[in-house]
């Protein structure tokens, strides 16, 4: 089983290297439905596991220099804070709730991907003082809703990148791994002040997918932006379907 686990992490890091997200939307059920795992340490072991997969696949999006640092410094700064809360929160939330929330974010988050068109780029000196004030506000929102609902947020981080920060697709995709590694290390502090993980198991599934994630960093620089985005919302909401008729 924990052969079959590591196999699948490792395509996951390569989706999350790829897309700069959905590590957590596939990391969760993953450990839900094959590893067994019960919910809450499922949501602690994914918030671990992301906080390393996506520290490794930020540097091969840096060294292409996609990154916007000062988007991803504040937006993600807020988001820590955001994420612990969610972390603390989330113990006196029923799973099933959790689950069903998760997924229900999920479809929105697709749709509204769906529906936009890709921005242009903000370049790192163009953040103001309303962008900062936008992009903190917008960190602490994902960054509670994902600490609360167990996943490193790129299902929600790429599209407020994209959406209401003026990031280019392939930008968002970069910058939000930034992000993602800042609120799953605070949100990961939450959880585990109530769970318990299997450090050995999340020691391998972490492995594994960072693998992935480097040579999804590398695949990603080879796709079209608007491909990416479109590719990228398709993977949510398949697996938003998925969770909603598995827990409804």
């Amino acid at each position: 089983m924990l052969l079959v686990a590591a196999g699948l992490a490792l395509a996951i890091g390569t989706i999350v290297g790829i897309f700069g997200g959905g590590g957590s939307i596939l990391m969760v059920p993953l450990l839900l439905y094959v590893v067994h795992l019960e919910p809450r340490t499922a949501i602690a072991t994914s918030q671990v596991v992301l906080s390393v997969t996506s520290l490794v696949a930020l540097i091969a999006h840096a060294v292409s220099g996609r990154v916007v640092w000062s988007v991803g410094v504040v937006f993600g700064g807020a988001g820590m804070l955001g994420a612990f809360l969610g972390g603390l929160v989330a113990h006196f939330i029923p799973s099933r709730v959790l689950l069903i929330g998760f997924a229900l974010l999920m479809l929105a988050s697709s749709l509204a991907m769906f529906r936009h068109r890709s921005a242009r780029a903000v370049g790192v000196s163009s953040l103001k003082q309303s962008a900062a004030l936008r992009c903190v506000l917008l960190g602490l929102c994902t960054g509670l809703i994902a600490g609360l609902l167990g996943a490193g947020g790129g299902f929600l981080i790429v599209p407020a990148l994209s959406l209401f920060a003026g990031l280019a697709i392939e930008n968002a995709i970069a910058t939000s791994l930034l992000v993602i590694s800042l609120q799953s290390i605070a949100g990961a502090a939450g959880h585990l002040s109530s769970s318990s993980i299997s450090w050995s198991l999340t020691a391998t599934i972490a492995a594994a997918m960072s693998m992935g994630s480097i040579a999804g960093s590398l695949l990603a620089r080879r796709v079209p932006g608007e491909k990416l985005r479109q590719l990228f919302a398709g993977l949510i909401l398949l697996v938003a379907l998925f969770m909603l008729l598995r827990n409804w």
